[in-house]
């Protein structure tokens, strides 16, 4: 079994050694530079705690990143130059030229790097995924509450950056424009931001974020040819609904005929809600990366797919208000 360390404990680390615990990784340990935090841990999850980075990477095969942005670079770089594969939450780095430079010294040593875009393992997009192809138009919106925590970056790199993943893993084109507004209302950065993303294949995504929301929103619209897809990533709901030709006499009563008039062919409309099959989205991710290392095989959410929703959501932050 593969042995993994964990790196920073606050509100999200804490969410990953829960699920390390349910997971296929050994979970040996974490380590924290805060030491009254790390000794609540340590009693309360009774897990060992380390002195040092130095110290958890002699123990173990992997290193999982859940410390803030800022520190990615410096957490994960002396982890793959001490051999480690790295699991690191997003954003991947603060900066395009970090996310390079871990590629670099990943693929100089072998080792794997997952980055945790953990939507991309969300119930709802797994159970209808399959069925999206060639979007023309993609809205989504991510709404939340305030938290302090989340203060010291922008909102593109809190909360848009989930849809920036998913609209790159959809959209098989290279980007055209980019156009953004955001306003800062609490913090120093902006709280809410909208960025419309357009595509050399014609397809457009509009993304609307806010952390300052009365009430919590993620929800994704896609319109491609002859079908409507949305899917609710908080309610884990998804929906299909298709527009086909009617080919044959329909006798059900409660079917949804469109008839066009003038003798044009007439068009029935099909909703299907998938069977959702629930599951730990954060689980799955790191039963995947694992996967990935075992099997030699490219991670779901690759240092690459990390790179370009970093790059995208900078692109956002570049352009907003201009």
């Amino acid at each position: 079994m593969l042995k993994v360390g964990l790196v920073g404990v606050g509100h999200f680390g804490k969410n990953h050694i829960r699920c390390h615990k349910l997971g296929k990784f050994e979970l040996v340990g974490f380590f924290d530079i805060n030491k009254e935090l790390s000794d609540n841990i340590e009693k309360e999850f009774e897990i060992k705690q380390f002195e040092s980075l130095e110290a958890l990477m002699a123990e173990v095969d992997v290193i999982d990143v859940v410390v803030p942005t800022s520190s990615h670079f410096d957490v994960a770089s002396t982890a793959l130059k001490a051999g480690k594969h790295v699991f690191i939450e997003k954003p991947v780095t603060s900066t395009r030229e970090e996310a390079l430079e871990l590629k670099k010294l990943a693929d100089e040593r072998n080792l794997k790097i997952q980055v945790g875009h953990v939507e991309r393992f969300n119930p709802a997009f797994c159970a209808i995924k399959d069925k999206i192809s060639d979007p023309k138009f993609i809205e989504l919106h991510r709404l939340g509450q305030f938290h302090p925590r989340n203060k010291d970056v922008p909102v593109v790199l809190d909360l848009l950056i989930h849809d920036i993943d998913i609209v790159l893993h959809l959209v098989k084109s290279k980007i055209k424009n980019v156009y953004s507004s955001g306003v800062a209302i609490i913090s120093d950065t902006p709280d809410i931001t909208n960025a419309r993303v357009e595509f050399e294949n014609g397809c457009v995504a509009n993304m609307t974020s806010s952390r300052i929301s009365m009430k919590v929103m993620r929800k994704i619209r896609l319109f491609q040819e002859t079908a409507y897809v949305t899917i609710d990533f908080l309610k884990k709901e998804s929906e299909l609904i298709q527009v086909l030709p009617v080919k044959e006499p329909v006798t059900d009563p409660f079917a949804l005929i469109l008839d066009l008039g003038d003798d044009r062919e007439k068009k029935q409309f099909f909703i299907n809600k998938p069977d959702i099959q629930e599951h730990n989205a954060i689980v799955e991710e790191l039963n995947s990366f694992h996967d990935s290392i075992v099997n030699n095989t490219t991670p779901v959410v690759s240092i690459e797919d990390g790179y370009k929703a970093l790059d995208l959501a900078l692109l956002i932050i570049e352009n907003l208000n201009n």
